[in-house]
């Protein structure tokens, strides 16, 4: 069994496109999407049209459920004026989808069980088990990553909604993060000087004869693309988004 693991697309079908051409040559057998796939960028109903042809089994994550509903848990504080932003790209967004487009949004799960082997399943969600807002990050101490994931010898489990590839181990079973495919970005960076990077996040986790392999990937690809549709998509701030892949 080998299962593609994507997440955090934000509506870049740019980045989308990059990893679909890089597995053109790849044989898997089943391919998920950990959330946050449509919300954020300036290409969400090509996204959604993409993942709908794929038929890719889609987690729901906070972004995307934001979009749908409006409503914000406040797990991640934000400012005044950054809430204005995200509230206009927001309002934007939703004109560009149609309700067949939110319909398929809300058939989103909340997380989902793949098998992996006879004995062995990929729990899929987006920040935890429980709740898509939980954090798990490569420093995230032992205990509160173990109390959130409440690890099982025979699962093992993935989470996207950090934006950072990583593989954490407990005992005999891991937790793997696949990065990002549509904003991919380093954490290290300062707030005044950040830069999105050019590539699109993915893994792939493989299952045989008892064994487990799993292999972190980064593609590559031409931003242009996608600096021409924040330019010319009408997406409210536009022009900064975009800087951001040229600073």
């Amino acid at each position: 069994m080998r299962i593609v693991v994507v997440s955090d697309i934000h509506g870049n079908a740019v980045a989308l496109e990059a990893v679909l051409a890089d597995l053109q040559s790849e044989p898997y057998d089943q391919a998920v999407c950990l959330g946050d796939a449509i919300q954020g960028g300036p290409q969400p109903a090509a996204v959604v049209a993409r993942l709908r042809e794929l038929a890719w089994p889609v987690v729901m994550g906070n972004a995307d459920d934001w979009l749908l509903t409006g409503q914000d848990s406040g797990a991640e504080p934000v400012s005044d004026a950054r809430q204005q932003q995200l509230d206009a790209v927001r309002a934007w967004q939703l004109t560009q989808l149609s309700p067949l487009d939110l319909a398929f949004m809300r058939l989103f799960q909340s997380s989902l069980r793949l098998p992996l082997d006879d004995q062995r399943s990929l729990l899929c969600f987006h920040g935890s088990p429980r709740s898509y807002d939980e954090v798990i990050l490569p420093l995230t101490p032992d205990d509160v990553a173990a109390g959130y994931l409440n690890p099982e010898p025979r699962t093992v489990y993935t989470g996207g909604h950090t934006h950072v590839q990583f593989i954490r181990h407990f005992g005999p079973t891991f937790h793997f993060n696949p990065g990002s495919v549509g904003f991919a970005y380093r954490h290290d960076q300062p707030e005044d000087n950040f830069c999105a990077d050019p590539w699109a996040e993915y893994a792939l986790l493989t299952s045989q004869g008892g064994r487990l392999s799993l292999e972190f990937r980064r593609v590559p690809y031409d931003v242009t693309p996608l600096l021409d549709a924040y330019r010319t998509s009408g997406r409210p701030y536009g022009d900064s988004a975009a800087a951001q892949y040229t600073g």
